[in-house]
């Protein structure tokens, strides 16, 4: 399985959002919106994926009239795990670094800034 370091912070926001709805269809359009990434960032990020055989693609099956057919994305069985793994250690590695700068752990597993309960 890869581990998150084999990941950009990119990659980590197109997996992250992938994992909202693992098994479900999503337009690069959509992904691109959620994640805040440019097109040129996007789809090369897709591609690699789609090669690593962490993300699957296929044409939209009924297209909108009027509009073009889309590439559709979704994770694999292994993206699946891959990116849980990923997002995970990831959040992890995010708590432990706002411990690191002072802030202090809250009751139910939660951060709080420096100063506040």
């Amino acid at each position: 399985m890869a581990s998150r370091r084999e990941f950009s912070p990119q990659t980590l926001s197109v997996l992250a959002s992938l994992c909202e709805q693992p098994s479900e269809w999503q337009h690069g359009y959509a992904l691109a919106r959620h994640t805040g990434l440019k097109s040129g960032t996007l789809y090369p990020i897709l591609i690699r994926l789609a090669d690593r055989r962490l993300v699957e693609a296929c044409w939209q099956e009924e297209p909108i009239p009027g509009r073009p057919r889309r590439h559709m994305y979704r994770l694999t069985p292994d993206g699946r795990a891959a990116a849980t793994a990923a997002v995970a250690e990831a959040e992890a590695e995010a708590a432990t670094a706002r411990v690191r700068r002072g802030a202090t752990p809250r009751r139910g597993g939660g951060v709080a800034a420096p100063g506040v309960p």
